[in-house]
């Protein structure tokens, strides 16, 4: 059109002649008469041609144009949006089933010119296409709900956690403390129980909760995370950083929820976490209950029965237990510390580097992948959670031995040494300290026999000997055949011997 205003521009007010307008156009000569000609035939004048639109002046020189009338049905472009999110479902299966319902409809190419118009017209990109169970969204909102401490009346803001599946757009969101590793790994787990099953892949953000290096490449998956997608059988795709087109579709789903749950709470007051995410799950039916404009009023509960709900993987049977991770040294004495508390490895893993795996109820040491250990989780700080097979012989051998079993050792011998064993581990501050002393007393039978022994023990208890040595001595010396003192023995008589002076000679 910009021609044909400038060819009568040059010929009406600059009067140029016919070769130096097609030159100055780019056109040839008959066609600048062609023009005139119809301009004329038309009854134009230049006042016209300056004010008239481009559409308007092509319809005065050529004429208006006529749509050609074409009685074939359209495709239903909503129809071919819903069908091919559904697994294996291609445009050209589309148009040979719009085919069989149409024979006289649009070929292959206008069939999906018409669907490509549709998507444009929505604002639609062609870049990410999703498929029934192929990705589960999440992210949290910028804008959080708040919860009032009814004591101190202190607001404290929590989290808004939402997760959207790609296909039918249906969408979990509840509240959470924060946004730390159990509270991230939790909602996981309740969305996929909300769903009623697992998506593919899980888009996330590059949050540290889920990613441990940001990258844009290969970014490192946290090993919790990392861990419970292996229990789902899903994979953790990270969105690229500051690429939120990545996960466009939680960006709107966090939009959505932000306008139809969030701002609908803004005039509620909740006292506990529990009430506020008792009140989002009222407002989140009603959202996925909601007729959605551009799936021609089917709503996102309408959709997720439709496609994803067939296409998601079935939930494990247990559902995922948080765990952390922790490298550990093993010390001299075969435990590694976790939170305070000491767990038992086998010995032969002394000062080895391990990794550990901790839950609520139970402690898992591996050593290259393998678990070498295994104990239920103890929250006592500064005591020790020992297996006796993991102790070497000798240190099991001690450990098996007990006050009870050592005094009951001791009676097969004698009443006394019986007697001399519990006053022994009565005088430790611990009785562990007095089993050394118990063993190697009991251990001289064999060489004196028990009736020495018992003998010796007797004379140790009389004069208030408390440790083997003095047993010891007392049998090598052969005091134990002597007669055993006592509080009945008679007092013992001077000696006459000329060179005792006395105590006269003092005087």
């Amino acid at each position: 059109m910009r021609r044909l205003r400038e060819i009568l521009r040059q010929k009406w007010v600059l009067e140029r002649p016919h070769r130096a307008v097609a030159e100055s156009v780019g056109v040839s000569p008959g066609a600048v008469g062609k023009v005139l000609a119809r301009a004329k035939a038309a009854g134009l004048s230049w006042a016209e041609v300056e004010d008239a639109s481009d559409e308007a002046l092509e319809a005065r020189v050529y004429g208006s144009r006529v749509a050609p009338t074409h009685d074939r049905p359209k495709p239903d472009p909503v129809w071919i949006h819903v069908e091919r999110k559904k697994p294996g479902v291609t445009l050209e299966l589309l148009h040979l089933e719009y085919l069989e319902q149409h024979p006289d409809g649009y070929r292959y190419t206008q069939f999906c010119e018409h669907y490509r118009q549709w998507l444009k017209r929505r604002g639609l990109r062609m870049r990410q296409q999703h498929h029934a169970g192929d990705k589960l969204f999440v992210d949290y909102s910028g804008k959080r709900p708040t919860v009032v401490d009814p004591k101190t009346g202190e607001v404290t803001p929590v989290e808004l956690f939402v997760a959207v599946l790609g296909a039918s757009s249906y969408t979990y969101v509840e509240a959470t403390p924060s946004q730390r590793g159990p509270d991230f790994i939790a909602s996981h787990v309740r969305a996929f129980e909300y769903f009623g099953g697992v998506a593919r892949a899980t888009v996330c953000d590059q949050l540290k909760s889920g990613v441990t290096k940001s990258c844009r490449y290969e970014p490192g998956v946290q090993r919790t995370y990392e861990e419970m997608a292996l229990h789902y059988g899903t994979t953790v795709v990270p969105a690229r950083p500051r690429r939120p087109r990545d996960k466009a579709k939680v960006e709107v789903a966090v939009q959505v929820a932000q306008r139809w749950i969030l701002a609908r709470l803004r005039n509620e007051t909740f006292f506990s976490l529990d009430a506020l995410n008792e009140r989002i799950a009222e407002l989140l039916e009603e959202l996925n209950d909601r007729p959605m404009k551009t799936y021609g009023g089917r709503s996102r509960r309408a959709l997720f029965e439709e496609t994803d709900r067939r296409a998601l993987m079935p939930l494990p049977s247990t559902p995922f237990a948080y765990a952390e991770w922790k490298h550990v040294k093993v010390n001299i004495d075969y435990h590694v510390e976790v939170h305070r508390h000491f767990y038992s490895v086998p010995y032969r893993f002394v000062h080895e580097r391990l990794e550990v795996r901790f839950t609520a109820g139970t402690v898992e040491i591996y050593r290259k992948g393998q678990r070498v250990a295994s104990h239920a989780r103890s929250y006592r700080a500064g005591h020790h959670t020992t297996n006796a097979a993991h102790m070497p012989k000798a240190h099991r051998a001690q450990a098996e031995w007990t006050p009870s079993r050592i005094i009951g050792w001791a009676r097969t011998i004698g009443p006394k040494t019986a007697e001399l064993a519990e006053a022994i581990l009565a005088d430790r501050p611990h009785p562990e300290q007095g089993y050394r002393s118990c063993l190697g007393i009991l251990r001289l039978a064999k060489r004196y026999g028990e009736g020495r022994l018992e003998a010796a023990c007797t004379r140790a208890v009389a004069v208030n000997a408390r440790s083997y040595r003095h047993v010891e001595a007392i049998l090598k010396n052969g005091l134990d055949r002597l007669p055993q003192p006592g509080v009945d023995d008679e007092e013992p008589q001077p000696v006459d011997h000329g060179n005792i002076r006395g105590g006269g000679y003092y005087h």
